[in-house]
């Protein structure tokens, strides 16, 4: 089991000896991170997709991304395992060390396992049910449990899976999305005790920081009844932890269609309405977006207006990682030819942010 976790020293390390130079990483409290990571969520459940996964992160860490994202639940849990894996031999053949690397996974969805003979109701029966991890009424309509015993499972069958001590980020997997029926008192009691337990995981050293995993919570509006605020959120983890709380980051949808988060003004902040990137750069979250390419829709020809350099998957990675909040988006990638394509964008630096403006002024004319 790898030991050790994410750490300013090896972070900065990373950066300083990496081909994609230093401008292609973010300071973010005192950790150093590329502005571009790697997701696993797509693919099959097989032997030779997880090869694909492993060569895949070997490569993208080769070309300079230090930032490696997961969830127990994709690919029935076989994603973690590739990941960790790949990780394991990097470190084993000296090719990256674990304080370099920021390693994120998710838990909230009931899961099966890929490597299980089991069927999916017959796994959570025997794992889940028989056991007591999971009672009466738990599980949401969205297959989503919120338990603190199904949580504490799934973290010590994630580090398992990534055979790591400790695991950099815990997000809390679609909270709101995954269960839709809860009224909303409960599910704000739900996530402050969820909170308070992630604080206990904290200080025992099994997470470095914790975080939510969203879809539409924090980009639709007030008025809508899957509507999060991020202000009250981060209210949450300041009872929870006090203002050194764990509470940092937030992952969601962004892209050149899924603009919510950068131009709709659906957060309050201090009584005024703004949009979450300036929200979440104001209270201190750092954000990872996801689907960059919206799986593939986004890269076909005469989609996405023309603009810089490089194929659509380079000028969109650059358009994403350029917004002003955005920490990084994460690309999932297996095929290598794939890889090659969009890791060219570690060898350009981010727009600046009067370039940004620029473009984005050019985009909405």
């Amino acid at each position: 089991m790898l030991q050790g976790h994410a750490t300013p020293e090896g972070t900065k390390k990373f950066a300083a000896s990496s081909p994609a130079g230093i401008s292609n990483y973010r300071t973010f409290g005192s950790l150093t991170l590329s502005s571009v990571g790697m997701g696993t969520y797509l693919g099959d459940s097989d032997d030779a997709t997880d090869a694909t996964v492993e060569s895949a992160v070997a490569e993208s860490v080769r070309r300079g991304v230090n930032v490696l994202d997961t969830a127990i639940n994709y690919r029935s849990q076989k994603a973690e395992r590739a990941l960790g894996r790949a990780v394991s031999k990097m470190v084993q053949e000296g090719a990256a060390a674990r304080e370099g690397l920021f390693v994120s996974t998710k838990g909230g969805y009931v899961t099966d396992d890929g490597d299980a003979p089991s069927d999916f109701w017959g796994y959570v029966r025997e794992q889940y049910v028989q056991r007591g991890v999971i009672g009466p009424g738990d599980i949401s309509a969205g297959y989503h449990c919120m338990s603190i015993s199904f949580l504490e499972d799934q973290l010590r069958r994630s580090l398992d899976n990534l055979d790591m001590e400790c695991v950099d980020l815990l997000y809390l997997h679609n909270a709101v999305e995954g269960q839709k029926g809860m009224p909303r008192e409960d599910l704000h009691r739900r996530l402050y005790e969820i909170m308070e337990w992630y604080e206990s995981q904290r200080r025992e050293g099994r997470i470095r920081y914790y975080g939510m995993a969203t879809w539409d919570c924090f980009r639709v509006p007030p008025g809508d009844s899957q509507h999060l605020s991020l202000e009250e959120v981060v209210g949450m983890a300041e009872r929870a932890g006090g203002p050194d709380h764990g509470m940092r980051f937030v992952q969601l949808p962004f892209n050149m269609y899924l603009d919510q988060a950068l131009r709709q003004p659906t957060q309050s902040l201090r009584g005024g309405a703004v949009p979450f990137l300036e929200a979440a750069r104001a209270l201190g979250i750092g954000v990872f977006t996801s689907v960059p390419f919206m799986q593939g829709r986004l890269l076909e020809p005469g989609v996405l207006p023309e603009f810089g350099e490089g194929p659509p998957s380079v000028r969109s990675l650059q358009f994403l990682r350029s917004a002003p909040g955005v920490l990084a988006p994460l690309v999932g990638h297996k095929a290598p030819a794939h890889v090659a394509e969009n890791m060219a964008v570690m060898g350009m630096p981010p727009l600046t942010p009067d370039q940004f403006d620029l473009l984005l002024n050019r985009l909405l004319s």
